[in-house]
């Protein structure tokens, strides 16, 4: 699967889990590490993780590779590694003060259905 068909993907489960504010960005060129970012909002810690446990739930069940993840006990900001696509889960005060989206701002926007 595609990186952007995958992120696409993702980001349908979060949104099921009403993941908040969900952003993909294509940063295919712009990164060594990955092609698809995605950044969404939590509610709190719980609703954190239960987002990190959807996410690799379902992707074991769609044997969609998964690398690694970190942040997931403070559930401050979960980072999900899906080998071409990352997912940056953030409580909102912690995605305002990191500002992925800033750091990206020069990659492009994709809609979350194609």
């Amino acid at each position: 699967m595609e990186g952007l068909d995958k992120a696409r993907l993702l980001a349908g489960w979060l949104d099921e889990k009403q993941g908040a504010d969900i952003i993909i960005m294509n940063v295919a060129g712009l990164s060594s590490v990955t092609d698809v970012t995605i950044v969404v909002s939590a509610r709190g810690m719980k609703h954190a993780q239960a987002l990190a446990d959807a996410v690799l739930a379902r992707a074991s069940e769609n044997a969609i590779e998964f690398l690694g993840m970190e942040g997931y006990q403070s559930g401050e900001w979960v980072l999900m590694d899906l080998n071409d696509v990352l997912i940056h889960i953030f409580q909102s005060e912690s995605r305002e003060f990191y500002n992925i989206e800033g750091m990206w701002s020069e990659a492009p926007r994709v809609a979350t259905s194609a």
